[in-house]
């Protein structure tokens, strides 16, 4: 099993942290090591995926919360593992229980108050970008957690670059022309980097950020990419937890 991990989350032995990838428990394509039961992918399989991948972070499977992402800004602040409905965004406090968030190309952001120890999990595709997701979780830590800026660590894990993330106009009308790149009569569009500047702008200090450089699109024997691959992709999961 290949699994990504973030070097600024290991400095802080409280947290677990992995996103995983397309390789591990011998699955072959095109699902391959997929974490989605909404793909196509054998439901049985996926479970066995699920399992095995939040063993090798030291969860139990019960004890890990997942989203049915609807590309909104809806922040659930949960105490327990389950599936949430209608979610974008996972808060907690609790010691044991992982945040779990999908992708296949989204941005996705893990971020850790290392004082009050609270983590969140959110997902950012440009939908959830152009509605400021990330702002409304930050809000939500500061409102709820007292979090301070100063306090704040985050990964932000592979996604889709911005050289291979093709939009129209009607989207790229929705973001400021510092993130996009003109390509004949379409527009190339920089999700991360939008959700980089969010954190800078609300506070979080540079050296407290850490952007993944994998692209999911370009690492096809490593990422899933629903871009690169259409309906036959799978999907990662980025999980993070108190231990």
């Amino acid at each position: 099993m290949v699994i990504v991990k973030s070097q600024i989350f290991k400095k802080y032995p409280e947290l677990t942290f992995g996103f995983s990838t397309k390789i591990g428990g011998d699955k072959k394509e095109p699902y391959c090591f997929n974490m989605s039961l909404s793909v196509g992918d054998d439901e049985n399989k996926v479970k066995a995926n699920r399992d095995l991948f939040f063993k090798a972070l030291g969860l139990e499977t019960e004890n890990v919360a997942l989203q049915r992402q609807v590309h909104g800004t809806n922040i659930k602040i949960i105490e327990n593992g389950g599936i949430f409905e209608n979610n974008d965004a996972l808060i907690t406090n609790k010691k044991g229980i992982g945040l779990a968030v999908s992708s296949a190309d989204c941005t996705t952001i893990f971020i850790f108050d290392k004082q009050n120890k609270v983590i969140a999990g959110v997902h950012s595709g440009w939908r959830g970008t152009s509605k400021k997701i990330l702002s409304f979780t930050l809000e939500k830590l500061k409102k709820i957690f007292k979090t301070k800026p100063e306090n704040i660590i985050v990964f932000i894990a592979p996604s889709i670059s911005q050289k291979n993330y093709e939009i129209g106009s009607e989207v790229a009308a929705q973001f400021d022309e510092k993130y996009l790149q003109k390509k004949r009569n379409k527009f190339l569009l920089d999700v991360s980097a939008v959700n980089y500047d969010i954190l800078l702008n609300y506070g979080v200090k540079k050296g407290n950020i850490e952007r993944a450089q994998l692209c999911s699109f370009e690492e096809q024997y490593l990422l899933h990419s629903y871009r690169r691959d259409g309906k036959i992709s799978g999907r990662a999961l980025g999980v993070i937890a108190l231990k």
